[in-house]
């Protein structure tokens, strides 16, 4: 059965690609407890801070009356968590349709973006 074989193929791919975004994911994670700072320590040390986001790509947790606020994050971290997020979303669609049985084999799915570029460039 080559579409049985095709769809176990990409549900590996997709594991692995899981797999690796999961481990990646835990190899960042840290105690969120260790860098929790209320909102006037910000006032009072905000440059400190931001310097410390700069070496230290770590979230710190803002509190306001002890209870947690806001996130203090490093942009290239943001931005990171934002492509892993965005990645994570197309794999959970890509597995929605491999359910539904909307698969089609690469040859075809090569030769429709082969057709598309030809297309553009007339």
């Amino acid at each position: 059965m080559p579409g049985m074989r095709a769809r176990m193929r990409m549900d590996l791919s997709i594991d692995h690609l899981m797999i690796y975004i999961l481990v990646k994911m835990e190899s960042s994670r840290m105690k969120l407890s260790e860098q929790v700072k209320p909102i006037s320590y910000l006032k009072a040390h905000a440059p400190e801070i931001i310097r410390t986001l700069k070496d230290n790509p770590q979230p710190v947790v803002i509190t306001l009356h002890g209870e947690a606020k806001a996130i203090l994050q490093d942009v290239g971290q943001y931005e990171e968590t934002q492509e892993t997020l965005a990645l994570l979303k197309v794999l959970a669609l890509t597995n929605r349709q491999v359910e539904e049985g909307k698969l089609r084999p690469a040859s075809e799915s090569f030769a429709r973006i082969r057709k598309r570029l030809a297309d553009d460039q007339s």
